[in-house]
């Protein structure tokens, strides 16, 4: 051995526990770093930085328990979660002296959410369940370490009353318009430009040549890297010729792929027409299309929020490209060629980063925003729309319940009656509707109540040989005495002046003698419409000396109830033959004093 190297090291001496000894019950955490990376069940790995904490040990079972809990959440709880966390050990910097987790208490759960609220967190209670939550893995994996009080203090979020949260709102009908719009224009674009790409015909040859070994090595390959001498020629070759490059690596494999942009006019196209949850549509498979039939189709799909019902399916419309299940078979169609070089069950296959991907991206918020610039897609008061993928949900609901007029036996489609009222059907875009449903309800309930019988000539004759037709409260003599005149008042027939809706029963009618247009009571036929029309005369001839203010309050009814509902109901005849009798008239019919003051 002539090297210091090769010389072997000193051995130790070899003890064995004895047959009644014990192990050792001191635990130490499973991880021994406090930055790691843990894979989750959906969006891909997740990285957890802890290092800045002071207290180790509590950051180190923290780090553990958060370890257990990925594998059963997507990427985007593990990111809150750590947050959280980190939230609460600057609360236990400025309040407590907390080392581990045996010397957390319920106080500090309790302290923690007075710290939040002291600091205007609006989710106070989701930061709160967050760690709530890690606190209780901390209490599996280390049984007997967390206090006794503690642990009863995690059976709760939280003590104090939740406010109501506000609800998302939908887009109005004037912003999903535009959203679709785009998105089929985009939708039809990349679908041109997989399918149909335009040949390979430049006048350069040597950059034509380029051109079409890189594609040949694309379909042979999957990718090529950027570094590819052919590449590298292409660029340089462009240069020297004064051609705008751009991105080349993004534009060649454009040919053949789905790029990450492509991804959004999709997405907001599959969301306003299924009303799929976002996570939903981003863990959609390639084999989620199931049992068509006449014209539509079944999307399987996971919903990871019903716990032990997780798998669902929704029928929707299939058939042309606008149709939900259209926009997924071209999907599938436009990824064929990706799933040859990345074999995956997900439906979304795309390019990015020089490489084939098989997962929806996390977060593409800077993609969102360039594609509405792109777009010029505004919001109702006309500035640039600021996307919210949660919101489109929320719009496909709010289309479908305007177009089912509110029928809830239609609208709660996957939800019961209750949630999808609660949750989709009382948002405030769709305010004005209810709104204008409980006054057009109150309209109909007030007319239906005091509007008057309208008997045409025709109605009238029919009624003559039936009395009982009319269904009055009256006998069948009454009806008829009402019909000949008998009971005539001003402007109808009076089927009971002292049984009157505005009187108790026995007194006679207070009201004016127009109130008749306005009394169930009151029988008009058209041997009373030259009074009625000389009483629309009159008040009309007023209003040119009346102020509105005093006119509407005192003949506005009236006036509308004979313009709209009362010469309405007769023939043009029957009224042009009142209008003559009217005129025909040696004097004005006498009017009471009531109608000149």
């Amino acid at each position: 051995m002539s090297g210091k190297k090769d010389r072997p090291r000193r051995g130790r001496r070899v003890s064995f526990m004895s047959a009644g000894a014990k192990p050792s019950e001191k635990r130490t955490p499973s991880i021994t770093g406090l930055r790691f990376t843990v894979d989750t069940a959906h969006g891909g790995a997740a990285f957890v930085d802890l290092v800045e904490v002071r207290q180790r040990r509590l950051a180190l079972a923290f780090g553990a328990a958060l370890r257990e809990l990925a594998p059963t959440v997507v990427r985007k709880t593990v990111a809150s979660r750590a947050q959280a966390l980190k939230r609460f050990f600057r609360f236990l910097d400025e309040e407590a002296k907390v080392e581990g987790p045996e010397h957390l208490r319920a106080e500090h759960i309790d302290g923690f959410e007075s710290w939040l609220e002291a600091q205007g967190t609006k989710a106070r209670h989701c930061v709160l369940a967050h760690v709530i939550s890690v606190l209780r893995s901390v209490d599996a994996g280390l049984p007997g370490v967390v206090d006794e009080k503690l642990q009863q203090r995690l059976r709760y979020t939280s003590a104090r009353p939740l406010a109501r949260s506000t609800p998302r709102d939908a887009y109005s009908r004037y912003v999903a318009k535009q959203l679709r719009d785009a998105a089929r224009a985009d939708v039809l674009a990349i679908a041109q430009r997989i399918k149909s790409p335009p040949p390979i015909e430049h006048s350069d040859s040597i950059l034509r040549e380029c051109l079409e070994t890189i594609n040949a090595v694309i379909e042979t390959e999957g990718t090529v890297h950027f570094d590819y001498s052919k590449v590298k020629n292409f660029r340089v070759r462009s240069w020297r010729l004064g051609m705008e490059v751009g991105r080349p690596s993004r534009n060649l494999h454009a040919r053949h792929y789905l790029l990450v942009d492509d991804l959004i006019p999709f997405f907001v196209l599959l969301s306003l027409e299924t009303g799929l949850e976002p996570e939903c549509i981003k863990a959609l498979r390639v084999d989620c299309l199931r049992n068509p039939a006449a014209g539509t189709v079944e999307i399987e799909y996971c919903k990871r929020r019903a716990r032990g019902s997780e798998w669902k399916r929704l029928r929707v419309r299939d058939g042309a490209s606008s149709t939900a299940g259209g926009i997924i078979r071209m999907i599938i169609e436009l990824t064929a060629a990706a799933r040859k070089h990345k074999p995956s069950e997900n439906l979304w296959v795309y390019f990015n980063l020089g490489r084939l991907l098989g997962d929806f991206p996390g977060s593409f918020r800077k993609l969102k925003h360039n594609w509405v610039a792109r777009h010029g897609i505004i919001d109702d008061d006309g500035k640039p729309l600021h996307l919210l993928l949660t919101h489109l949900r929320k719009t496909h609901k709010s289309l479908w319940y305007t177009k089912t007029q509110g029928d809830l036996g239609r609208f709660a489609v996957g939800h019961t009656p209750e949630i999808a009222a609660r949750h989709y059907a009382d948002l405030p875009s769709l305010r004005h509707l209810h709104e204008r449903a409980v006054a057009d309800g109150l309209s109909d309930a007030l007319t239906s109540a005091l509007e008057p019988v309208l008997l045409t000539p025709e109605n009238e004759a029919a009624a003559r040989k039936d009395p009982a037709s009319l269904q009055l409260p009256l006998s069948i003599t009454e009806a008829r005495g009402v019909l000949n005149g008998k009971q005539d008042v001003w402007l109808a027939s009076c089927v009971g002046f002292h049984k009157s809706p505005f009187a108790a029963e026995g007194e006679p009618c207070p009201e004016p003698f127009w109130g008749c247009l306005e009394c169930h009571n009151a029988v008009i036929t058209a041997r009373k419409l030259p009074a009625i029309i000389a009483f629309l005369d009159f008040i009309v001839a007023r209003r040119a000396d009346t102020a509105d203010a005093d006119w509407w309050p005192k003949f506005g009814r009236a006036w509308s109830r004979i313009t709209e509902q009362v010469l309405p109901a007769f023939s043009e005849a029957v009224v042009a033959d009142a209008r003559e009798k009217a005129r025909r008239l040696e004097h004005q019919p006498y009017l009471p004093m009531e109608a000149h003051t």
